[in-house]
C-alpha cells in the first residue's frame, strides 16, 4: 500500500469528480438526426473534436463545445443548431459527482490541501466545487491560465500560484490524454489514475491506478 505525502492533492474536475454528461446530452439532441446504432460513433467524434478544439489558442469554453459540435456534424452531415450548444453548455452547472466522490474527499481534506485544475471557465467551476462538498484550497480554471490541459501552461499556472513544483503534487485525473500524459512529462511523480473506464490504463505512465476515489486514501495511509 503506498503512504504518500503531497504538499497539495489536485485533480481533474470533469470526469474525474463531476460525471461529465456530454455525451448523454448529445444522444438525446441528436436522436432526432442520429441512428440509435451510430449515436456511439457520433459520440466519440464529439470526444475526439473537443480535445482538438483545445490544443490551439485559449477561448471560451462555450466556443471550444460549438466548434466540436459544428465539426462532429459536418462530418456526419447532419444539421447543427445554435441550440444544441447552449443546451449543452447551460448544463454543465448541474452535474453531479460521482457517487463514490464526496465522502473520500472530506476525509482527504481533513489532511491535506485539495486544488481543482480543471478546462473550465471561472464562473462555471464554483457550482462544481459546491456539488463536491469538500473544502477545497483552491480551484484554477483555462480561463485564469489561458490555456487548457493536454497543454503544459495551466499546470505551470497551478506550480505558479501554488508555490510549489511537480514534486509536490499527487495529481489525480480519469485521463491520460488531457491530464495525466502531461504531468508525467512535467515531472509529477504521484499521480493516481481514476480508472473510470473512458480511457485505458497505462502503465508506462508509472501512475497509481485507483477504481474510484474511494481508492484515494488508502493512497494516502489514511
Amino acid at each position: 500500500m503506498a503512504n504518500l505525502r503531497p504538499k497539495f492533492i489536485t485533480f481533474d474536475c470533469y470526469g474525474t469528480l463531476i460525471y461529465f454528461q456530454m455525451a448523454p446530452i448529445a444522444r438525446v439532441l441528436y436522436a432526432d438526426r442520429i441512428e440509435a446504432a451510430a449515436m456511439d460513433a457520433f459520440c466519440q467524434d464529439f470526444s475526439a473534436y473537443r480535445l482538438d478544439e483545445v490544443l490551439g489558442a485559449w477561448k471560451p469554453y462555450k466556443d471550444v463545445v460549438e466548434g466540436s459540435l459544428r465539426r462532429t456534424c459536418k462530418k456526419w452531415n447532419i444539421a447543427y443548431r445554435d441550440s444544441d450548444t447552449e443546451t449543452i453548455y447551460a448544463a454543465v452547472p448541474t452535474w453531479d459527482p460521482h457517487p463514490d466522490v464526496v465522502a473520500p474527499l472530506k476525509r482527504v481534506a481533513e489532511e491535506f490541501p485539495l486544488v481543482i485544475l480543471s478546462n473550465s471557465m471561472t464562473d462555471l467551476i464554483p457550482y462544481s466545487v459546491a456539488r463536491l462538498e469538500a473544502p477545497f484550497h483552491a480551484a484554477y480554471t483555462a480561463e485564469e491560465a489561458q490555456a487548457y490541459k493536454p497543454r503544459m501552461r495551466p499546470f505551470e499556472y497551478m506550480f505558479d500560484m501554488l508555490g510549489c513544483g511537480p514534486e509536490d503534487v499527487l495529481h489525480c485525473s480519469s485521463s491520460f490524454r488531457y491530464d495525466l500524459m502531461t504531468a508525467y512529462d512535467l515531472g509529477i511523480t504521484m499521480k493516481a489514475f481514476v480508472n473510470r473506464g473512458h480511457e485505458p490504463l497505462n502503465a508506462y505512465y508509472q501512475v497509481h491506478d485507483i477504481p474510484s476515489i474511494a481508492g484515494l486514501p488508502g493512497l494516502l495511509g489514511l
